[in-house]
């Protein structure tokens, strides 16, 4: 006899996970409001000084973070709320060709590195997002735009990880639970498009 959703017995309240999930959520966006303002608009002084310059923003992560990386790399190619000039932005997780051959060819954690190496110019911004700021193919490119010359910005969470000293600024989400890391980052990533559309908009 197969179970159907009314025979299952469950002690959950679906309405005590409901309120808690939000409430969660509301309290990591308050810290984040209180916490996070000057370091949002050192990233929007830094995102306008690269494009200004013929620059463009590197963007790149794992798994979720590599969704929201191409998100927000389409937001400023394509457009966000208006139609305006396209802003130049790539996001290092969508060419399969370049992440097989690199996880293949050198190990998983070399596939930014090696983008990096080969595509990044000296006025290119790079943003890596972690929300555990402890991915070694992250801290690799970081390292490896350090290296470079090349400015960069970490999303992240709880205490950064490895990230302190290796990037040039830090948006670190005040929370250590993942899923409201990644609501955060995704916010604040909007944020930045919203602000730069409005900036090039009206420039």
């Amino acid at each position: 006899m197969s179970l159907t959703t009314s025979s299952v017995v469950t002690t959950i309240s679906w309405e005590a996970f409901f309120q808690a999930e939000l409430k969660e959520h509301l309290i990591v966006a308050e810290e984040t409001q209180k916490s996070m303002q000057n370091q949002f608009i050192s990233l929007v002084e830094m995102a306008i000084n690269t494009l200004q310059k013929g620059g463009k923003i590197i963007f790149f992560g794992n798994g979720g973070s590599a969704a929201d990386s191409q998100h927000l790399a389409t937001e400023l190619t394509v457009r966000y709320r208006k139609n305006r000039a396209a802003l130049a932005a790539l996001a290092l997780t969508t060419d399969t060709s370049a992440l097989t051959a690199i996880g293949n060819d050198f190990g998983f954690d070399h596939l930014f590195e090696r983008q990096i190496e080969a595509l990044a110019k000296p006025d290119d911004l790079i943003i890596g997002i972690t929300t555990s700021g402890k991915s070694p193919n992250v801290i690799l490119a970081f390292k490896k735009a350090q290296a470079l010359g090349l400015k960069t910005v970490a999303f992240t969470g709880g205490t950064g990880g490895e990230l302190p000293g290796i990037v040039d600024l830090m948006l670190c989400v005040p929370s250590f639970t993942t899923s409201r890391i990644q609501e955060m980052h995704i916010t604040l990533g909007q944020m930045l498009c919203g602000a730069l559309e409005d900036f090039f908009a009206n420039s």
